[in-house]
């Protein structure tokens, strides 16, 4: 089945609301303009109950069926923040904000579901409740579990939860989905050292804290390569290092940053575990302390069975055979993780078509796949939802 007909009728408005909030980003969980443009839609649109303020700036939209003997209600997800890059192609509706532009499309994914929105306050063919959820905070700010923490859940009486993502390099229009772990827990670490400063020309009198931190770096390797099974998946990744400020001063202290990324429960303990050992003991070995702070953020994203074979199937009613069920997973983390961890549910991928990749200064929105992602909301709904 293809584009629902009335969703192409309004494909044009759904631009426009898609390339204004293009034109306003705003950061983490200062998403006040969107936030208030999402809610005067919604409340155009007549949809029966709106609430503001959940997880600080998050909107959610009460749809109810023109029947309710199911009892039963569903929930679609969208992020609506943008992030701190500076957008360097010229396009009529560029970021008029200096150092914040739309380079996930979080702009799309927003319209897309006011555009289903739309559709199902106007037609309202399905039995139960819809609730749309607009969240901010999605780029590491867990915006997500704000909104899961304060109860939403359970507030609105949500049986499953479904989200969406565009996906580059995927042909437009297609989608892409798998069961299990399709993203990857993100966690940070600080690692601290101490050793003893002094003057570079005398180094025996000193515990050189940037040596340290090199073997700490070059040794944490190891426990991707050495300590993880070869058929899971894990990432180290020390991003930045920082140490001593002039040319001839061995500093007394350093400090590394940096990321890890796991697809299962087990392997992100061991790494946490084995990470820790690593970083103490390579110090001691130099005479030095040295400290890791892990802070566990967003957990795996892993699709519950049932639903994700669901979503593909609605899928397929947009996008006939262009539905891909056995997706690899990826390594970049996404914080819907915390409400699929909270109720069952789907994420899937909407091709975005050859370009760019997200978090590029010069990435945009695929317009013209608009239409592809609020049929599959709506038929997502109407599907899970039948009236009749």
């Amino acid at each position: 089945m293809p584009i629902i007909n009335r969703i192409a009728e309004f494909h044009k408005d759904v631009t426009e609301w898609r390339r204004d909030i293009h034109a306003n980003p705003e950061l983490q969980f200062e998403v006040h303009r969107t936030a208030a443009l999402v809610a005067e839609k919604l409340k155009e649109f007549g949809v029966d109950e709106i609430v503001t303020g959940i997880g600080r700036t998050g909107v959610v939209g009460v749809i109810k069926g023109r029947k309710s003997d199911s009892g039963r209600t569903i929930g679609l997800r969208a992020d609506m923040d943008a992030l701190p890059i500076q957008e360097i192609v010229d396009r009529p509706y560029k970021s008029k904000t200096d150092g914040a532009m739309h380079a996930c499309g979080h702009d799309g994914h927003t319209a897309m579901l006011l555009g289903a929105a739309r559709y199902l306050a106007e037609t309202r063919n399905f039995d139960g409740t819809a609730v749309v959820i607009f969240q901010p905070a999605e780029e590491g700010g867990g915006g997500g579990r704000e909104m899961v923490n304060e109860g939403m859940m359970d507030r609105f009486a949500i049986d499953e939860v479904y989200g969406l993502h565009n996906a580059p390099g995927l042909p437009a229009g297609a989608f892409a989905i798998r069961s299990g772990s399709m993203m990857a827990a993100a966690d940070m670490f600080v690692i601290d050292i101490e050793g003893v400063g002094g003057h570079a020309a005398r180094p025996q009198r000193c515990v050189d804290t940037t040596l340290v931190g090199a073997h700490i770096m070059t040794a944490l390797q190891s426990v991707v390569a050495r300590n993880v099974d070869p058929v899971e998946a894990a990432v180290v990744s020390v991003t930045t290092f920082k140490a001593g400020d002039t040319f001839n001063v061995i500093p007394q202290t350093a400090r590394l940053t940096g990321t890890a990324r796991t697809l299962s429960a087990e392997v992100r303990d061991l790494l946490e575990e084995r990470m820790r050992e690593v970083v103490e003991h390579t110090a001691r070995a130099f005479g030095a302390k040295a400290t890791l702070d892990y802070q566990r953020n967003y957990p795996v994203l892993s699709n519950h069975v049932r639903q994700a074979e669901f979503a593909a199937g609605v899928a397929r009613q947009v996008a006939g055979d262009r539905v891909d069920t056995n997706t690899p997973p990826v390594m970049g983390g996404e914080d819907f993780a915390f409400m699929l961890e909270a109720r069952p549910g789907a994420f899937i991928y909407l091709g975005q078509g050859d370009g760019l990749y997200v978090h590029h200064p010069a990435y945009d929105f695929n317009d013209e796949i608009i239409p592809v992602g609020c049929s599959y909301w709506a038929r997502l709904v109407e599907t899970a939802l039948p009236a009749n």
